[in-house]
């Protein structure tokens, strides 16, 4: 649920529901927004596909994620590094 900024390249934390691709997980991001009239939070979900060069990353694990060049169709984020394994 963090985010922040390095230069121009967005840094985000999520965890991966899926490593089945070679060299691809899909992580998925939770963010907490407000209503814009009742500020009421509430949490959304967004999935995106990041490049995991050796294969590393695992279901459940917890990552931090970068913004990058497009590396594919759907590929714009790469791993920063594993916060916390998968047990």
């Amino acid at each position: 649920m963090a985010e922040a900024k390095t230069g121009n390249r967005r840094v985000l934390s999520g965890k991966v529901i899926s490593s089945a691709m070679d060299k691809t997980v899909v992580v998925e991001v939770v963010s907490l927004k407000a209503h814009p009239v009742y500020r009421k939070r509430y949490r959304t979900t967004k999935k995106y596909y990041v490049h995991d060069e050796e294969n590393q990353c695992k279901t459940g694990d917890r990552i931090t994620i970068s913004e990058t060049r497009p590396l594919s169709k759907t590929k714009r984020w790469r791993v920063l590094d594993i916060v916390e394994r998968a047990r």
